[in-house]
């Protein structure tokens, strides 16, 4: 139970002060759509470690797996929609952050962050087609998976809008924790594997 009440703390704050944040008055509701699919997608962000090693109270084993797997299609959802809010309000804007000609770094973390979810996503819709071997899926998955965590969460510090600093620096530190942690988790068998 102390591990769902750290995820709903985790999650419910940061999307509370944003949705208290002045600067939503000013947006438009396609904005404001946009934050708060990146805001899913960072929490999705945080549940996606702990539901591929076990972590989280009654979706261990088999079924985690299978909650990995959905919710990993609700980040692919989620960044869609992140970027067809932000489309919406500035086309210039997301051209050029796809084409890594913005002048804010935000944007290039933000853009490598999704290429590495959609390939990621690619790459588990097919993953028995390619008859991957598991030693092979699970290295590149995981290197993909640092990836997406690395570019997100600089891409969400980076960031002054309306998620507020504090709440938003713990979620962020919370998704890195939990993804180092699986990663050493798994560290042993890759080192068997070999």
């Amino acid at each position: 139970m102390v591990i769902w009440g750290v995820l709903a703390a985790a999650i419910g704050v940061p999307i509370a002060f944003a949705a208290a944040s002045p600067l939503l008055q000013w947006r438009d509701p396609a904005y404001i759509v946009a934050g708060f699919a990146g805001i899913a997608a960072m929490a999705v962000l945080l549940m996606q470690p702990l539901l591929a090693d076990g972590g989280i109270p009654g979706l261990a084993g088999r079924r985690g797996r299978l909650v990995h797997h959905w919710t990993g299609g609700a980040l692919v959802v989620a960044i869609v929609i992140h970027v067809a809010g932000l489309w919406i309000t500035s086309p210039p804007d997301v051209i050029d952050a796809l084409m890594f000609a913005a002048p804010t770094w935000f944007s290039v973390w933000g853009v490598i962050a999704m290429w590495a979810v959609f390939a990621s996503a690619l790459l588990a819709a097919l993953r028995w087609r390619l008859a991957l071997r598991p030693r092979i899926w699970r290295r590149a998955h995981l290197a993909l998976a640092g990836v997406i965590v690395a570019g997100s969460v600089a891409h969400a510090l980076l960031i002054e809008g309306t998620m507020e600093f504090v709440s938003k620096a713990v979620l962020c530190a919370l998704v890195v924790a939990a993804t180092v942690k699986v990663v050493m988790d798994l560290r042993p068998r890759l080192i068997r594997s070999r």
